[in-house]
């Protein structure tokens, strides 16, 4: 779920390209867990910014915070440990895949779910966790 968005650069320097994204712990918080620019085509990334805009709720630094609304489904290559996200891991290499306007934000992926999927590569791998 996106939470929060920045202008991007070069010629995406005139709308809110870059996502940062999260999913839900335990308790029902959102907790981040990355940040994509790329997946989404130039025409829809323009449309989207106007939605943002009119739903961001806050400013953090250089981002703008929204109302968490916006379900996307991501690729990464690999899940790793991170301090640099509240949820304590980081998707390497995210792209967006698609926006998922079909699914409610009830729906998105759990921090449960990504431990799963974190200790499922782990093991895929030959690496003690």
């Amino acid at each position: 779920m996106v939470v929060a968005v920045e202008w991007g650069h070069g010629k995406r320097a005139n709308v809110l390209s870059d996502y940062t994204f999260a999913v839900r712990d335990g308790r029902g918080r959102l907790q981040t867990i990355g940040k994509a620019y790329s997946g989404l085509a130039d025409k829809e990334i323009a449309q989207r910014t106007g939605w943002f805009l009119e739903h961001a709720v806050g400013r953090r630094g250089h981002a703008l915070t929204v109302s968490p609304e916006v379900v996307i489904e991501v690729a990464f290559d690999i899940i790793q440990k991170s301090g640099l996200h509240e949820s304590g891991f980081a998707l390497r290499f995210p792209r967006i895949v698609r926006i998922r306007d079909d699914k409610p934000p009830a729906d998105i992926d759990t921090l449960e779910r990504v431990g799963e999927i974190y200790k499922a590569m782990l093991v895929r791998e030959g690496v003690e966790h």
